[in-house]
C-alpha cells in the first residue's frame, strides 16, 4: 500500500465496504472526520494531526501508531486497541473510550 497517496486512501474509504489494512501507511494532516473506519487495520500508522473527529474507529487496531496531535474529538474509540501508540498532544475530548486499550500507551496522562 505505500504506492497509494492520501488522496487513493480516502477515496478507498469513503467506498469500502469491507474494513481495510492501511498498516503502515503515512496519513499525517488528513481529514478523516466522520468516517467510518471500525475494524480497520492502522498498525504503525502515521497520523501526525490527523482530524479524527466524530469518526467510528470501534475495533480499529492502532498499535504503535502515531497520533501526535490527532484531533480525535468525539470518536468513538470503543474496543480500540492503542497498545504503544503516541498520543502526545492527541485531543480524545468527548470519545467514547468504552474498553480501549491503551497498554504502553505515551502521552496518554490526560485521555478526556
Amino acid at each position: 500500500m505505500s504506492d497509494l497517496t492520501r488522496t487513493d486512501v480516502i477515496k478507498l474509504l469513503a467506498i469500502s465496504t469491507k474494513p481495510l489494512n492501511l498498516r503502515g501507511v503515512d496519513l499525517s494532516e488528513v481529514d478523516l472526520s466522520d468516517f467510518d473506519l471500525q475494524e480497520t487495520c492502522l498498525i504503525k500508522t502515521k497520523l501526525i494531526g490527523a482530524n479524527l473527529r466524530r469518526a467510528n474507529l470501534s475495533g480499529v487496531s492502532f498499535k504503535y501508531s502515531d497520533l501526535t496531535n490527532a484531533d480525535l474529538r468525539n470518536a468513538d474509540l470503543s474496543n480500540a486497541d492503542l497498545t504503544g501508540a503516541d498520543l502526545t498532544g492527541a485531543d480524545l475530548s468527548g470519545a467514547i473510550l468504552r474498553r480501549a486499550i491503551f497498554k504502553g500507551t505515551i502521552g496518554a496522562s490526560r485521555l478526556t
